[in-house]
């Protein structure tokens, strides 16, 4: 389903929720026509969820809301971003350019895709997790990252003429977002995803881009790397908004948010690392 040209999409079981596809990506102009729209197209969702636009943080609508952590790097000139970053982070970047590695803006084609295929290939898990771009071919991959090349910028870091790491940044209002950034681990010693992020940051400052967006915030690994590269958490306000009596219901049970996000942060770190030794263990014999 389509609302304002924007895809809609319902997932989970109890409550079946609705949002935008690209919900960190685009945004709604009109929620309350959405929702009455949604009402009416029998969708079958129980309850819809949007957030409004990074960086505003001053809830706007009537309805039910909850703050959801976003990693913002907030950007005036290139300089400054490298002068407040810990001496390891300025030496990581370093070290990229002294073993070899190149970072330029690249052209969306064949040989991109092909590269990106490469990436996603290398390993099952990441971050103690099933990767979920593993396994994926050409053509998936092509569709994946065809959207927004009309506001997009693709970055890759060579080593000897091959694409050991890539980055897509999405440019929208007053706001730029890495809609994904990744490397090789065989080649992390290299430190590419760090040279990637610094030349992300000075694409930005170029274009008098005042924030950089990178995702949700995180805890563990990747919440230090995010941290230890300028980025803060900004709270923005995320709406849910029944659709029927069972999504009434299930907000009234807490029942919106995932059973993880529930948990003490405790336990989510605890079930981490059970996670972790799992994927590992399974897919030892692939990894590199």
């Amino acid at each position: 389903m389509r609302i304002e040209d924007k895809e809609i999409i319902v997932t989970g079981t109890c409550p079946r929720t609705a949002r935008l596809r690209d919900e960190w990506y685009e945004y709604l102009d009109s929620p309350h026509q959405c929702i009455r729209e949604l009402k009416a197209s029998g969708i079958g969702a129980d309850m819809f969820t949007f957030m409004q636009p990074i960086p505003d943080r001053i809830p706007r609508h009537p309805f039910h809301v909850e703050w959801c952590g976003a990693a913002v790097l907030p950007l005036r000139t290139y300089d400054e971003w490298w002068t407040s970053l810990n001496f390891k982070i300025r030496n990581k970047v370093r070290k990229a350019a002294k073993s070899g590695v190149t970072v330029r803006r690249v052209e969306f084609n064949g040989d991109l895709v092909r590269g990106i295929e490469s990436i996603y290939n290398e390993t099952p898990v990441r971050q103690g997790r099933f990767f979920k771009h593993y396994g994926k071919d050409f053509e998936a991959i092509e569709r994946a990252h065809i959207t927004y090349l009309d506001c997009s910028d693709f970055f890759g870091a060579f080593l000897d003429g091959e694409l050991i790491g890539f980055a897509k940044l999405v440019h929208g209002d007053n706001v730029s977002s890495l809609m994904q950034i990744i490397s090789k681990i065989a080649h992390r010693r290299s430190a590419p995803t760090n040279a990637l992020i610094a030349s992300v940051v000075e694409a930005c400052t170029r274009r008098n881009v005042p924030y950089l967006h990178y995702g949700v915030w995180s805890r563990r690994g990747l919440g230090a790397f995010k941290k230890y590269h300028g980025f803060e958490r900004v709270d923005v306000p995320r709406y849910f908004v029944p659709l029927n009596p069972m999504g009434q219901l299930c907000l009234r049970l807490n029942l919106h948010r995932r059973l993880m996000e529930r948990l003490p942060d405790k336990w989510q770190d605890t079930f981490a690392a059970l996670r972790t030794r799992w994927y590992t263990a399974r897919y030892r014999r692939r990894m590199p």
